[in-house]
């Protein structure tokens, strides 16, 4: 603008003072091969301040033109943007509905203008891998890795986490492993890393990384002691399944202290150890456990066991009473089961009467109704008998 001020005003001033040396204008040849130019130097200073205004007028012309250009790009820009945020907003609503097919075409309308394009697509990729449609699920996490540039974790994330979710069990299982290299710490890898070691029996890799997610406070502490005991029921199994009581007896001698005075354990391997028909190495890990404290886990399998010389085991239960300040019904009916298994009639019958003035129960109404059937009792044994069946039908009904 102030060159066009600058060259009107040197035209103005060339009007004006242009007569007063009319007289004395000069001259000026241009002379080329086939043509000769003459002015005068008045002239020729006009011609060229023409020249430089209509310089001048294209470079505005110029300039307008281009910034209205920039001016639409900027507006279809923002328009798109503008689309893209509402659509977003409208696809978080048919999520909440449950319609994926919507909330995908939404989403990946204008996801390249979105505030977030990642989020948008690892969003869409859930909503195909909902529709079944693995393919479009695909497509949709490589556009947002592409996207996401440095920042990966998002999309590894949610790869893995539609891997949980369509089954691929190995696949989720290493994409994990990947991930807690990363992010050893995040809730959510934790989380998946949970699933994929309890469905790819890695029990041993989740029994190593309970401390992290205790202390990150994950879970409760009773949900982590009950995520403990499973992953370490599973890893029995796993031991037996592979090598049988031998096995799994060398895996449990390798435990440290903490592992084999566990009693919820003690309990679990005592009772594979008896499934595979090995009594004497459960007796010895029940009595282990029954001499540091009173449990019921492990006093429920001592009826199961094969106890040639049931004196040892009286003696552990006999102690459990004093301990405990009384003997309590599970261990009255344990001793008369134990009393029963050895043909010791009358001992039986009094613990089996002990354990139900105590409460009543359908099992020891039975065992009582044998210890005096052996006894030749007939007529006791069948009140008793008609007792335990009275009980089990009221608490049928």
């Amino acid at each position: 603008m102030i060159k066009v001020l600058i060259l009107f005003i040197v035209l103005i001033a060339g009007i004006i003072i242009g007569p007063i040396v009319a007289g004395h204008q000069g001259y000026v040849l241009i002379q080329t091969n086939n043509y000769d130019i003459e002015t005068s130097v008045t002239g020729l200073v006009i011609y060229f301040i023409i020249l430089q205004f209509i310089f001048c007028l294209l470079g505005w012309c110029y300039r307008r033109i281009r910034g209205t250009s920039s001016f639409t790009h900027n507006w279809l820009k923002g328009r798109k943007y503008h689309k893209a945020h509402s659509q977003t907003q409208k696809a978080l609503l048919k999520l909440a509905e449950g319609d994926f097919s919507q909330v995908e075409k939404l989403l990946t309308g204008h996801a390249d203008y979105a505030e977030q394009p990642v989020v948008n697509y690892l969003l869409a990729a859930e909503a195909a891998q909902q529709r079944g449609d693995e393919y479009r699920t695909n497509q949709y996490l490589e556009r947002a890795a592409e996207v996401a540039g440095n920042h990966q974790l998002p999309v590894d994330i949610t790869r893995v986490r539609i891997q949980l979710a369509e089954g691929k069990i190995h696949a989720a299982r290493h994409g994990v492993d990947k991930l807690l290299d990363q992010a050893p710490r995040h809730p959510e890898v934790l989380r998946m890393a949970e699933q994929a070691y309890q469905r790819s029996g890695a029990y041993q890799a989740l029994i190593e990384l309970l401390p992290i997610m205790q202390k990150e406070k994950l879970y409760s502490a009773e949900e982590i002691d009950k995520l403990r005991k499973d992953a370490y029921k599973g890893l029995i199994n796993q031991y037996m399944a592979e090598g049988g009581s031998e096995n799994l007896k060398d895996w449990w001698q390798s435990q440290g202290r903490k592992i084999r005075h566990d009693p919820v354990l003690q309990s679990i391997v005592a009772a594979r150890l008896i499934e595979c028909d090995d009594s004497e190495a459960a007796e010895k890990i029940i009595i282990t456990g029954l001499k540091q404290q009173y449990d019921e886990h492990l006093l429920l399998l001592v009826p199961r066991l094969q106890i040639s010389d049931s004196k040892a085991m009286n003696k552990i239960l006999t102690n459990l009473i004093k301990q405990s300040g009384g003997a309590t019904p599970l261990l009255n009916s344990t001793l008369g089961q134990l009393a029963l298994h050895h043909g010791e009639w009358q001992e039986a019958e009094k613990y089996f009467k002990s354990a139900l003035a105590q409460r009543p129960d359908a099992h020891d109404f039975a065992w009582l109704a044998d210890a005096l059937d052996k006894q030749h009792k007939a007529e006791e044994a069948a009140q008793i008998r008609q007792h335990g069946l009275l009980f089990s039908l009221k608490h049928e009904n």
